[in-house]
């Protein structure tokens, strides 16, 4: 027999495998010994009360069935097939999108080509340290570009509100299949953490490899080959300054990132239709963990059996939104710039999420209207704005990759910071009065957003959190537009523009999910052509 039922525990009671053994009982109304296994379906945090609540859904098995693990059926994939001398499909970009479309290509027994500008996930961190202590950046190899993209070093959040546009446990299956943790099968706002997710980044290019597919790393796309309004192929150079290649392709799967700004410019240049797209943009809050703790689990300490606490916070303005962005408990800000001259911050945790602070992007949505002054600049003018805020934050904050940073009340009441407490930022903070900074209407919305924030969560507002300029890369300010139904681009046949650079995803499970949709497309028009 298996039924499905709902615990509802304390913290200590679920950390207890016996007592919840027990409490299945009461609820099912059979002995203990009856239940032979407990199969942990959703496990989620309720903190509405004082009194925190475990809700764990599991599976409760009784008889001489036991299920098998995630990691068994996780072997249903057939990323056995080999496709080496099967029809290539040139993949630009090992990130999440560019990956999993690559693994969908070999279960469909097409060969997939990776085209990576950056460095394989285990030599980025050479190049990681080097921003963070040397304060430099190679414009290849940073936070942002790489294999595993964006994500890689990036908290490896997997929760996704893209339910309708793919399997969500397909590609959280295919994860476990790669070594992560059965619980992120179960836990409500999964997470991998990036000290974990660069072994399943590896594990994942073992089975491209294994499969007969080819990633090349420290490689460029330099243009796109196109006859009568179809790809033809692409031409690549080394990195950073080797000699071209052109490789015969029918089909381009453009999984690029939000941050290659290049494509963008090689797409505008060629008269390849792309649009300006909205975005949003603020800074980096980041509190001692303890005060989030306080506020989200209403006590002064936080329970060893309970997780660091997180947040999301949504204010409405009449035109726009505040709202937070990939918070990272325990987290450490990083410095994600992909060039010189700009400051950009990003947030990330380790798996256990352990480190003393907790921050969280808070940014300001922007429309069309916000992009005004750079109307010269067609569709690239809110990438333009984005340049600009970025560029801006590099003067103030001293030019050497230290951030612009300013106390939370201090910001709300215009006071200049006269000193700043503890701030994970490892390159280093620089005192500066935002409203230098941020353009006007960002510097508005966030300063009303927080004094409204802080009357409702009133540890919040506090001078020991700080603020850090700039989040800016919360998603692509260009658009690559495509056919709904074919997922090409609509002048240009065969080029499959996908995941978050072009505009469709906004995480690792929906840009994966989104690399899985461009990889069946692509199947479907080689084999129509």
């Amino acid at each position: 027999m298996i039924r499905q039922i709902e615990l509802v525990l304390l913290p200590e009671e679920a950390a207890d495998k016996t007592i919840q053994l027990k409490k299945a009982s009461e609820i099912l109304g059979i002995p203990d010994s009856a239940i032979t296994f407990l199969k942990p379906l959703k496990r989620s945090i309720d903190a509405r009360s004082r009194q925190i609540k475990i809700r764990l859904k599991v599976e409760a098995w009784s008889g001489d069935d036991i299920p098998s693990s995630g990691k068994t059926m996780a072997g249903h994939f057939h990323f056995d097939r080999q496709v080496n001398g099967k029809k290539p499909v040139m993949i630009i970009g090992a990130g999440p999108a560019g990956l999993f479309a690559a693994l969908r290509l070999i279960e469909l027994g097409l060969k997939p080509v990776i085209i990576e500008r950056g460095k394989d996930v285990q030599n980025r961190r050479r190049d990681l340290a080097a921003i963070n202590r040397l304060l430099v950046i190679n414009p290849d190899s940073n936070y942002c570009f790489g294999e595993g993209g964006a994500g890689a070093y990036s908290d490896g959040k997997l929760y996704t509100r893209s339910t309708k546009r793919g399997d969500v446990k397909r590609i959280l299956d295919i994860l476990v299949f790669h070594g992560a943790s059965e619980d992120i099968l179960v836990d409500a706002h999964p997470h991998i953490g990036t000290n974990k997710l660069p072994k399943i980044i590896v594990a994942i290019r073992e089975t491209i490899l294994n499969a007969g597919g080819e990633i090349h790393f420290n490689t460029r796309l330099k243009d796109l080959v196109i006859r009568d309004h179809r790809i033809k192929g692409i031409i690549t150079e080394k990195t950073p300054d080797g000699p071209e290649s052109e490789l015969d392709a029918d089909a381009v799967i453009l999984a690029t990132g939000h941050s290659a700004r290049d494509i963008y410019e090689l797409l505008y240049r060629k008269n390849i239709l792309i649009q300006a797209k909205p975005f949003a943009l603020g800074v980096r809050i980041e509190h001692p963990q303890h005060i989030i703790d306080s506020i989200q689990y209403h006590c002064k300490t936080r329970s060893a059996y309970l997780p660091p606490a997180s947040y999301q916070i949504t204010h409405r303005l009449k035109d726009r939104s505040v709202y937070s962005f990939c918070m990272c408990p325990g987290g450490i800000i990083a410095p994600a710039a992909t060039a010189n001259n700009e400051i950009v911050v990003n947030g990330w945790s380790p798996s256990k999420r352990n480190n003393a602070f907790a921050n969280s992007g808070m940014v300001v949505s922007l429309n069309e209207k916000d992009f005004l002054d750079y109307k010269k600049d067609g569709p690239l003018a809110a990438l333009r704005y984005q340049q600009q805020v970025e560029q801006l934050a590099f003067l103030k904050g001293g030019k050497n990759l230290h951030a612009p940073t300013q106390r939370l009340v201090d910001f709300t009441e215009n006071k200049f910071s006269t000193n700043l407490p503890p701030v994970s930022y490892q390159p280093g903070v620089t005192s500066v009065q935002l409203h230098e900074v941020l353009p006007p209407v960002i510097y508005g919305a966030l300063k009303e957003a927080l004094k409204t924030i802080g009357k409702k969560m009133k540890p919040y507002f506090t001078n020991e959190a700080v603020l850090v300029a700039t989040e800016s890369r919360t998603s692509s300010p260009v658009r690559i537009p495509r056919n709904d139904a074919t997922l090409q681009h609509p002048e240009v046949a065969g080029l499959f523009p996908c995941g978050e650079g072009a505009g469709f995803a906004g995480g690792i499970v929906s840009a994966a999910i989104d690399g899985e949709r461009c990889a069946g497309q692509t199947f479907l028009w080689i084999n129509s052509n």
